[in-house]
């Protein structure tokens, strides 16, 4: 990939300003709802502002797709900007510590840079294909588990959570069957933990292009497999997705997730015009 450096530099270049903006706006922010049970606050607003400004500063010629922003049209540009300006707004409303800034540089469609920085741990997980995922610059991997009942995973929810979404169902396959699950408010964490080994697995069945492109490209660098929910390849613009730290484990997880797939997750499988933010 050309100017590959200089992408990964301006990329945290971004996502440390986004983040400056995040912890300013901490405990003075208004928050409006989008849709019930989701929210966009005056602090995703500045950290998207502040981040577009410098990526599109430098690159002016490239696509940016945001979830404050969300054309999903940009990602037909020859490159693109992902960009989550705050992932886990909910647990940021509630004053939950546990958000993050992500940002992922596409290439004809494929994830090339891809950068998950917590304000609050000072954690920046970065990855730039076939070159490895890194933790504040030290190389990562993902866990070493390969049985289900031996592993920590977790599971994202959609705002508009119903008792038939399949998520909920799947969690009520995978719950009693694995160590523990868990629900960080945050897609983009939980992926970034299953690259540096803290979780075993993730999983769900809708996600946005901003929520987990980077997060992917972490867990694939760190040695881990992802697929989408329904099995096959997973691509950025889909709805869904099933990672996991092992091939071993991603062939156990995947069957108690994809069992009930349904008519209503299938609508999830192709892009929406709305943002989400899924926890």
């Amino acid at each position: 990939m050309p100017d590959q450096d200089n992408f990964v530099a301006i990329c945290r270049q971004a996502a440390e300003a986004g983040a400056k903006e995040l912890l300013a706006w901490r405990g003075r922010f208004s928050a409006q709802n989008k849709a019930a049970r989701d929210f966009v606050t005056d602090a995703d607003l500045a950290s998207q502002g502040a981040i577009q400004a410098i990526l599109l500063g430098k690159y002016p010629d490239h696509g940016f797709l945001g979830e404050e922003s969300p054309d999903l049209r940009q990602l037909d540009q020859p490159f693109c900007w992902v960009v989550d300006p705050l992932d886990g707004t909910t647990n940021y409303v509630h004053d939950f510590p546990c958000f993050a800034v992500s940002i992922a540089l596409l290439q004809e469609g494929k994830i090339q840079v891809g950068m998950i920085l917590d304000p609050l741990k000072g954690e920046c997980f970065s990855a730039v294909q076939g070159q490895g995922s890194f933790l504040n610059g030290q190389p990562i991997q993902v866990s070493s588990t390969e049985s289900l009942g031996e592993s920590l995973v977790a599971v994202s929810f959609p705002p508009d959570l119903s008792e038939n979404s399949p998520d909920l169902t799947a969690f009520l396959e995978v719950a009693p069957r694995c160590r523990a699950v868990r629900r960080t408010g945050s897609a983009a964490l939980n992926l970034a933990y299953v690259a540096c080994g803290r979780l075993a697995a993730h999983w769900a069945h809708q996600i946005y292009p901003w929520d987990s492109a980077a997060g992917i490209l972490l867990v694939r660098e760190s040695g881990g497999v992802a697929s989408a929910c329904r099995g096959g390849e997973y691509l950025v613009a889909d709805g869904n997705y099933c990672v996991a730290s092992s091939e071993t484990l991603h062939q156990e997880l995947l069957p108690r997730i994809t069992g009930f797939l349904s008519a209503y997750c299938l609508l999830y499988t192709s892009p929406r015009p709305r943002a989400a933010t899924l926890s």
